[in-house]
């Protein structure tokens, strides 16, 4: 009987320890997917008459792990919040950056279930107008709504009626996420913006600096030191793919058709000034080695690739690849490594019926 007993607590004691270890397995397997999120660079393209004349387009960033609590201060996301997206503007009153939900950046919607069936000027008038009233009159009736020459708070709304927009996701870490929240609200948020060398771009380049430090600088060539849009995202590409951690995805978000034209691609300033007639023609005119510099540097180094042949497509009800935790298996970047030129500088939510009227949207760019 002694030996029976003996024989069962020896049991027991083995069975615990057992327990033990695979709970302890369990929660340190747990412990990394809690830690990682993501974030995107978001490549715009240029629309209207100023991306005419200048067809760089537009940057900004998007967090999974980083909300805004007021479009000037950031927070940790609750479960099923969505993230923020970031970016520089001119024009709203003397701010330098502004923080948007991401939901109501794309779509001035708040579910995806308030995206109308038909997108036109006056349903996005007042899907704009209905956003701004509810949540955007806190940073004063003094921003103007924005028009032809002067942007203004519908900027911060609706971007996707403007323009398509290329995602190029890569992962950060819980630590990360939480110094840069610290670091954002400890700075003091006044306009810093200049066109050449303090533009939304190089606000983006300091973000991604501070999460892969030395690795975003201006370049000389084919930018003339200016930070542009399609550069940043040939650095991401490029530091992604030397660094396959990153986990880089390219997503491509379209254009809602029906408010505007379709937007134009992004080009570097070289190749702004070689393929655009505006410029190429007046340029080869006044000075031809100039042109002929801007020419041979575009053929040289300004052509890379940056978009895969078949980037899967996003849209308000299919946001999750964007929102949800990046695993290896989602599709990963699948463009081809771009030459090397240079050495680099020192320098979920709740699931929504889908709306039948979105499926104009993924066909709009074919």
């Amino acid at each position: 009987m002694k030996i029976l007993t003996q024989e069962t607590n020896a049991f027991m004691r083995t069975s615990g320890s057992i327990a033990f270890s695979l709970m302890a397995i369990m929660v340190l397997a747990l412990c990394p997917a809690r830690s990682r999120a993501q974030a995107a660079l978001l490549m715009e393209e240029p629309y209207g008459f100023f991306g005419a004349v200048n067809p760089t387009g537009h940057t900004a960033i998007y967090f999974e792990r980083v909300c805004a609590e007021t479009p000037l201060k950031l927070r940790r996301c609750q479960p099923g919040e969505m993230g923020a997206v970031l970016s520089r503007y001119q024009g709203i009153v003397g701010y330098d950056w502004v923080a948007m939900p991401l939901l109501p950046y794309l779509y001035s919607i708040e579910k995806p279930s308030e995206m109308p069936a038909q997108v036109n000027r006056v349903a996005v008038d007042k899907l704009r107008d209905r956003y701004h009233e509810a949540h955007l009159l806190d940073l004063g009736e003094e921003i103007p709504r924005g028009g032809f020459l002067h942007g203004g708070w519908t900027e911060l709304v609706g971007a996707s009626y403007e323009r398509r927009i290329y995602v190029f996701r890569f992962n950060t870490s819980e630590q990360q996420d939480d110094a840069f929240i610290a670091s954002m609200n400890a700075q003091a948020n006044r306009s810093r913006f200049s066109l050449l060398f303090n533009n939304c771009s190089d606000f983006a380049r300091q973000i991604l600096n501070f999460y892969f430090p030395g690795t975003f600088a201006r370049s000389v060539f084919p930018d003339a030191g200016m930070t542009t849009p399609k550069h940043l995202a040939f650095r991401l590409v490029r530091y992604a793919h030397k660094h396959p951690e990153t986990q880089l995805a390219v997503f491509e978000i379209p254009q809602v058709p029906g408010y505007r034209r379709l937007s134009r691609a992004n080009k570097s300033i070289a190749e702004s000034f070689v393929t655009t007639t505006g410029y190429v023609i007046p340029l080869a005119v006044l000075n031809p080695y100039v042109a002929g510099g801007l020419a041979v540097d575009y053929f040289a180094r300004g052509r890379y690739r940056l978009i895969p042949k078949h980037p899967l497509r996003l849209g308000p009800d299919n946001l999750l690849p964007l929102t949800g935790s990046a695993s290896p298996a989602q599709n990963t970047l699948s463009a081809e490594a771009p030459a090397a030129s240079a050495a680099l500088p020192a320098d979920m939510p709740s699931a929504e019926p889908p709306n039948p009227g979105l499926e104009e949207i993924r066909n709009s760019h074919e």
